[in-house]
């Protein structure tokens, strides 16, 4: 087989992905294993060097078909310099990681943060497939984000670009604080953490709601209370929709993408959370920026992140 094989590593607190793929971003072949962070830094990358040789090895392919290997993180990272700064839920703080798995795989090596290899998946194959300018949102505990510009992820000046959940969107008068210090941030409303602090203020408040017969609140309980017709529940929902679709508006000025992607645990919410962002995006996004533009649920689910990985290799 002549066939060019890359390798995504989608390296977590628990565990650690590994897939290969073609040059079309397809999927071949998956492995998972421990990560082992107790074990310390240096255990942690030994693992990533045996799964990446271990999923070659039990595949089809030959060692000398892999073109690369490609790492997201959830970290902050050092791309230019292939530097994870920090990871706290790996234990990795300003280690070299590129340089010491180029050395140890004698294969060439590309990091970047997890949102954003998450982006390049969908952009490459999933979703956003075909489509050279999108831009993704991952609605879970936050909310993140990449940003794809001419096929590539768009880093910014310090890395930094795509972090969606710190637009300020919030009026000051409703704003309250972001983990990030501060005021107004999409996160604050829009992610599952958000929802399920609105909900709670509302049985606190005294709201008359089902949720306040729920023992632990969670967003799926809200978005099942909002489509059963509870008004509270619905009044949330529209509310992280509204700040979503606003959000959209202010990016579609900036960079006019061809789509939006949205992944993530909340956006399993389906129609009923997506119609209501399309509403929101079409009455506060000019016309001539609304044309031909989507907004769709992202397809690739967990592989997104294996996928995006690969494909730094070959798109960043």
């Amino acid at each position: 087989m002549s066939e060019k094989i890359y390798v995504g590593v989608d390296l977590g607190g628990t565990a650690i992905k590994v897939g290969i793929c073609d040059d079309q971003g397809q999927l071949k072949h998956t492995y998972e294993g421990p990560t082992e962070v107790d074990k310390g830094v240096d255990t942690v990358i030994a693992n990533i060097e045996k799964y990446v040789r271990h999923i070659v090895a039990e595949s089809p392919y030959s060692w000398e078909q892999l073109e690369g290997v490609g790492a997201g993180v959830a970290g902050f990272t050092n791309v230019r310099e292939g530097i994870i700064v920090l990871a706290p839920n790996i234990g990795f703080r300003n280690v070299p990681i590129r340089s010491i798995l180029e050395e140890r795989l004698g294969k060439p090596v590309k990091i970047d943060n997890d949102a954003n290899v998450a982006a390049l998946g969908e952009a490459w194959a999933g979703a956003g497939k075909g489509v050279d300018n999108c831009v993704c949102y991952t609605l879970g505990t936050g909310v993140g984000g990449g940003l794809i510009l001419n096929g590539s992820i768009y880093q910014g000046f310090s890395g930094m670009a795509g972090e969606l959940g710190h637009i300020n969107v919030v009026p000051d008068l409703e704003a309250i604080k972001c983990g990030c210090g501060k005021m107004g941030c999409l996160e604050t409303v829009s992610s599952a953490t958000g929802i399920i602090r609105m909900a709670k203020d509302a049985v606190e408040r005294g709201d008359h709601t089902s949720l306040a017969l729920v023992d632990r609140i969670a967003a799926k309980e809200v978005f099942d209370a909002a489509k059963s017709g509870d008004e509270v529940a619905l009044r949330i929902v529209n509310r992280a929709a509204f700040y979503l679709g606003k959000s959209m508006a202010t990016v579609a000025a900036v960079i006019n993408p061809e789509v939006f992607i949205i992944g993530g645990g909340v956006s399993k919410a389906g129609d009923f959370l997506f119609d209501e962002i399309r509403t929101v995006y079409a009455q506060l996004t000019p016309e001539p920026l609304q044309g031909g533009v989507k907004i769709l649920e992202a397809t690739l689910g967990n592989d997104a992140g294996i996928v995006g990985a690969a494909g730094l290799l070959l798109r960043s």
